[in-house]
């Protein structure tokens, strides 16, 4: 029996809901095999595949079904470090060249988008990013950066113009970002299956992996009732990474994160949100929220070490809404999930070499589906010999992330991020 889609707004509206890729069984040999089918995974085999490589590709349970199909929908570039952490690690040169590559990503998806004829991603154009205090000075100073290095069509908003679209108090100023965009991450990806499995790669889901034997020139992957014999592998696991490669699973911690839907509002939205772009306060794991179908807001807060949701989870977020737009009072929560992502350290993408002919490409959260394109573009040149473009990732690569001291010291970080929040906030309505 195929597993489940978690219930959310992106499984009630799947488009794709009769194509299912049965588990492995026997045997398969292949160039490439891809251990894992979220994003990254995916981009990686369609990468591949048009580049002529055979592939094959295990899903443990169903195309995008962890964060790569839950997310909050936003394609726009940056990474979650930020600018100051990065260039802490490289110079300045190779802090272009990795921002460059994260306004790539955007475009890959746009032109997957657009070439493949996904319809039913539900693209829309346009971010807004908002600010709780008064950063006038701070926010122009970003746009005039953006605009002179990188070209980049950003442009300020003042508090009147942050409040002719959103109707709240909380809010200062703001930045638009047109080039940026939001859209229906599990339809895409599903999207994308298809292309690959059109071009030649076998994808099985429901196909756990259960052991890695990965020295010598064939790489040798056990599943539950087959295994796969390949040149190289390419390891794209998230926030639900097991430890069959050891390494790796040190190297992340999962995150968890938070979205709800609220029932329809019709034109009532429209007291509140008069903006169709995708939003997100500056807040660390903030909030970030759009207007969906039927005026639905998708609203997505904070991040949490623990595995379970909490009970109230639906009620927590529906209070986290109405803290900002309190004119909606009563608006009731249709559903709720949470989505665990996975996290380095560094809080960059983990892309790169672990051994010959064996790649990993994972650590996603907090960066937006464009890092995933990216991934899977510079693992694939750097598979066929076409680039060496993962190496910009080599600074951050898989340091330890610190076991469950490590998570504890996230939860703590996370509340110091947030009482920091507070208090600037507090200031700026002195």
């Amino acid at each position: 029996m195929a597993s489940e889609y978690v219930d959310t707004y992106y499984r009630r509206t799947l488009a794709d809901t009769g194509t299912y890729y049965p588990p492995l069984t026997g045997a398969d040999s292949t160039d490439v095999c891809v251990i894992g089918g979220g994003l990254a995974g995916l981009s990686t085999a369609l990468e591949l595949a048009r580049r002529g490589r055979n592939v094959t590709l295990l899903e443990g349970r169903r195309i995008a079904w962890g964060a790569s199909g839950r997310n909050g929908g936003s394609v726009s570039p940056a990474f979650a470090a930020g600018t100051d952490t990065i260039r802490r690690h490289v110079d300045e040169d190779h802090y272009r060249e990795l921002y460059w590559l994260s306004m790539e990503g955007v475009e890959i998806i746009r032109a997957n988008i657009r070439d493949l004829a996904i319809g039913d991603a539900h693209k829309v154009d346009g971010r807004l990013r908002v600010v709780r205090y008064e950063a006038t000075d701070a926010l122009r100073q970003w746009c005039d950066g953006q605009q002179r290095d990188f070209g980049r069509d950003v442009r300020f908003l003042t508090r009147a113009e942050v409040r002719e679209r959103l109707l709240s108090d909380v809010y200062h100023q703001g930045i638009e970002d047109p080039s940026s965009f939001h859209f229906h991450p599990l339809n895409y990806a599903r999207a994308l299956a298809r292309e690959c499995v059109r071009l030649g790669v076998r994808i099985h889901e429901d196909t756990a992996v259960k052991h890695v034997e990965l020295d010598g020139a064939v790489k040798r992957v056990l599943t539950g009732q087959g295994q796969v014999d390949a040149r190289s592998v390419v390891l794209a696991t998230g926030g639900y990474t097991d430890g069959i490669v050891p390494t790796l699973r040190r190297a992340m911690q999962p995150i968890v994160t938070y979205i709800m839907l609220t029932e329809p509002l019709g034109d009532r939205v429209r007291d509140a949100i008069r903006s169709n772009a995708a939003i997100g306060d500056d807040r660390r794991a903030g909030n970030y929220y759009r207007v969906l179908d039927g005026g639905r807001i998708g609203w997505g807060s904070r991040i949490t070490t623990r595995v379970d949701d909490p009970p109230d989870l639906a009620e927590s977020l529906r209070r986290e809404l109405l803290s900002v737009y309190p004119q909606l009072t009563g608006v009731k929560v249709e559903t709720a999930w949470s989505g665990r992502m996975a996290y380095a350290r560094h809080l960059m993408p983990q892309i790169g070499q672990l051994a010959p002919d064996v790649w990993y490409c994972t650590a996603f959260g907090g960066h937006g589906m464009n890092t995933t394109a990216i991934g899977g573009r510079v693992v694939a040149e750097g598979i066929t010999g076409d680039t060496q473009r993962y190496k910009l990732f080599a600074p951050f690569g898989l340091a330890w992330a610190g076991g469950s001291v490590g998570r504890a010291a996230v939860q703590l970080t996370y509340w110091s991020y947030q009482a920091r929040d507070w208090w600037r906030e507090r200031r700026s309505r002195a």
